[in-house]
């Protein structure tokens, strides 16, 4: 019996870190921050320089500042790694 409470308290923390987990998402994963910077709707095809320096411009100081925080993050990074080259070209 004892074993079987300690199963299911560990079954419990696991899915409530995974749940806490969840909830921390990137500002490169939000689209409507996002899509300003690319030509398309799948959000593949960077905008030329100057389009995306305006784009920059036009976000708030806290989410460029949030943005760049998340482009010095390796895994992050990988995956928008054009992007976050040029956003640290504007910004960083």
């Amino acid at each position: 019996m004892k074993m079987k409470v300690l199963c299911m308290s560990a079954v419990a923390l696991a899915m409530m870190g995974s749940a806490a987990m969840a909830g921390n998402t990137s500002a490169l994963d939000d689209p409507a921050k996002m899509s300003p910077f690319f030509t398309d709707a799948g959000m593949k095809t960077l905008r030329t320089e100057a389009d995306f320096k305006t784009a920059w411009m036009a976000m708030k100081p806290d989410e460029r500042t949030a943005v760049l925080k998340d482009c010095g993050d390796t895994t992050l990074n990988k995956s928008h790694a054009d992007f976050c080259a040029m956003a640290k070209k504007m910004g960083g």
